[in-house]
């Protein structure tokens, strides 16, 4: 066991004057599985660069751990995937020549060289690594088969799944892992989670609330206001960030009664003060010793209420600092004169003479909100595109009702490029009803001034959510519309579903924002 200490940690781009983090300072444990949240733009995947030794950064940064970055690109991905791993955990290879050749020397020093790089081997596992490989291959539901295949002919979930494997076989490293769930199927998302509860020293990057709650025991949140780290996984922490922030709510409006009653207070007695030293003047004055006596004692009672007031006002402001502001969204979808939207009947899809979706069969009715699931490469985008009108081979029948407006949302943000204003243009939506919604889904005005290759990965999702929530539509189709969006976001997006209830089509691997959004979840097999 030892710790990350973080002291005082500043940092900026240099193409940015406003401070990504400032004078923050926290500690971790090695032995925690630390969850790591905040809204999108927040600095989560900077923080981790920071720990990787990127950039330069004032402050302190001290751990007995080396640090580990997934995902990463792998290198020569045409060998066996095996190969791939082993070099990935530690240079066996080099070691194992290495010990051949000084095996062939008699010379002493070659000998002692012989026998430390052995220790080295050894210590890492040199003669049983193959068998741990494919016994962790085994813990993600990785066949010990695909090991031999060429790492470039897996699929993604496999090789995910694979190299976060090999990063955990490493020794004396801690794992800084980076939404490593995008793009994964459900069914890949509970290998890892159920991957990782089994495993220790880490942070996890996550915007999925029950993938956070199968695999962590620590949250580390950026809030509004600044960075802290709490016992328990993310259900909890939610408990506890929405229990302080309703006392501080409670004690807000207190203090803006209290200040209210103060402030009307003072005005009278100050009021009563000017009076009192105003009868001093004039032939019917009274004792003006007296009068001066009771205007002061007024004036005393006058600046000791001002006193509680800016302690109130101090105390007011020290309130909610940290209350993420989620506000509602707004959806205005269009109702549809006919009750079926769209019908497929038989459906098979191919791409050549691969068929990727065999023998589907569903409706979509007004109201209807369908999540499409199932293994990656079971067909999912590729249903979307043929309904939206892409030029896919299929047989079946497919109808799609005449007159149906679809507002989309692809999976894949690659595309944005140049000014949020040109977006705008392209798309011809209302830039005023566009830029509020990007407002309520967390976005400074400053984003706004900025290219869209700057943003996130996440803000670029948002960005094309918005612009679908700007269009009004009978039907909307969304594929994978929460991949990098942040979870109070979600949560946000969530509420709008249920609230609005548009008719929808969509595909998502968010556990709990399918029980809660979707109607019905139709589930295509693998062909």
């Amino acid at each position: 066991m030892s710790m990350i200490s973080v002291q005082n940690l500043t940092f900026h781009y240099e193409s940015n004057y406003e401070n990504i983090f400032e004078n923050v300072s926290f500690q971790l444990d090695t032995d925690w599985k630390t969850g790591f949240i905040s809204r999108n733009g927040r600095g989560k995947t900077t923080f981790l660069k920071l720990l990787m030794g990127e950039f330069p950064y004032s402050g302190r940064i001290e751990s007995s751990v080396s640090f580990d970055y997934f995902p990463f690109p792998a290198e020569d991905t045409k060998r066996p995937a095996i190969e791939l791993l082993k070099e990935v955990i530690a240079p066996y290879k080099v070691w194992e020549d290495r010990m051949e050749q000084l095996l062939d020397s008699d010379a002493p020093e070659d000998q002692l060289a012989y026998s430390t790089l052995l220790q080295r081997y050894l210590d890492h596992d040199g003669y049983t690594i193959d068998e741990q490989i494919k016994c962790e291959a085994g813990k993600l539901g990785v066949s010990s088969d695909a090991l031999a295949r060429p790492f470039s002919t897996l699929s993604y979930g496999e090789r995910t799944k694979l190299l976060l494997g090999a990063l955990f076989l490493k020794k004396n490293n801690f794992l800084l892992i980076d939404e490593p769930t995008n793009h994964l199927d459900l069914a890949g998302k509970q290998a890892v989670a159920g991957y990782l509860a089994c495993k220790k020293g880490f942070i996890l990057v996550s915007h999925d609330r029950d993938f956070l709650d199968r695999t962590v025991d620590h949250i580390l949140s950026i809030n509004r206001a600044g960075i802290e780290i709490q016992k328990g996984n993310f259900t909890t922490w939610k408990q506890n960030r929405d229990n302080i922030d309703q006392f501080e709510r409670d004690e807000n409006e207190k203090l803006k009664k209290e200040i209210r009653k103060l402030t009307g207070a003072f005005r009278r007695t100050a009021g009563w003060s000017d009076q009192i030293e105003k009868s001093k003047i004039g032939e019917h004055s009274a004792d003006r010793g007296f009068v001066g006596h009771q205007a002061a004692k007024m004036m005393k009672r006058a600046k000791s209420i001002e006193q509680r007031r800016e302690r109130a006002l101090d105390e007011k402001q020290s309130l909610l600092k940290n209350t993420e502001i989620v506000s509602a969204l707004k959806i205005h979808p269009l109702t549809f004169s006919k009750e079926k939207l769209v019908e497929c009947s038989h459906l098979t899809l191919r791409y050549g003479e691969r068929t990727v979706a065999e023998d589907l069969n569903f409706c979509v009715r007004r109201g209807d909100r369908i999540a499409l699931q199932g293994r990656n490469g079971c067909g999912k985008s590729s249903v979307l595109k043929l309904i939206l009108g892409e030029t896919i081979a299929y047989s079946g029948t497919l109808l799609v009702s005449s007159g149906l407006a679809i507002s989309y949302v692809p999976q894949d943000s690659s595309f944005l490029k140049g000014s949020l204003r040109q977006f705008i243009a392209d798309e011809r939506i209302d830039e005023s009803l566009f830029k509020a919604i990007l407002r309520k889904l967390d976005f400074s005005r400053n984003q706004f001034d900025k290219d869209l290759e700057a943003y996130s990965e996440g803000q670029k999702k948002k960005v094309l959510l918005a612009g679908s929530l700007c269009r009004q539509a009978h039907l909307y189709i969304w594929d994978e519309p929460l991949n990098y969006i942040d979870i109070f976001s979600r949560m946000q997006i969530e509420e709008l579903i249920t609230s609005y209830q548009p008719t929808m089509l969509f595909v998502d691997h968010d556990t709990a924002f399918l029980q809660g959004a979707a109607t019905q979840i139709i589930t295509l097999q693998q062909i």
